[in-house]
């Protein structure tokens, strides 16, 4: 398994340990001028919610792959929270705030796959 999927893995598993919904994974490594290679795009319930599947991805990549974000922005609304990972970017959104910006939309020319959620 190569870095990146044990990355990936990694993250998906967090968010569903936290009960983030509506996960889907954007694969735009096939895409020539995209800004990262794979975005992780998931919601939470509240502003209380997104914030604890932010935090507890960073806590996880942290303590399982020593990995820390190169930046994380949007922790002072949390409507909408950035992770970056230099290749990996997540972003856990507010559902409205979600469907406002639509970046499934915006990359729809990338390989969209949605992850299930864990009841």
């Amino acid at each position: 398994m190569d870095e990146n999927q044990a990355v990936l893995n990694n993250i998906t598993h967090a968010i569903q340990e936290r009960k983030g919904k509506n996960i889907t994974l954007v694969d735009m490594s096939a895409l020539e001028h995209s800004i990262c290679k794979y975005f992780v795009i998931c919601e939470g319930t509240s502003n209380t919610h997104i914030l604890a599947i932010s935090d507890f991805i960073r806590e996880n990549l942290q303590k399982e792959l020593r990995i820390k974000p190169f930046a994380a922005e949007g922790y002072q609304n949390a409507l909408w929270i950035i992770l970056d990972y230099g290749e990996i970017m997540v972003h856990v959104f507010h559902p409205e705030s979600r469907h406002y910006y639509d970046l499934e939309h915006l990359w729809n020319d990338a390989l969209l796959t949605e992850i299930s959620d864990l009841n």
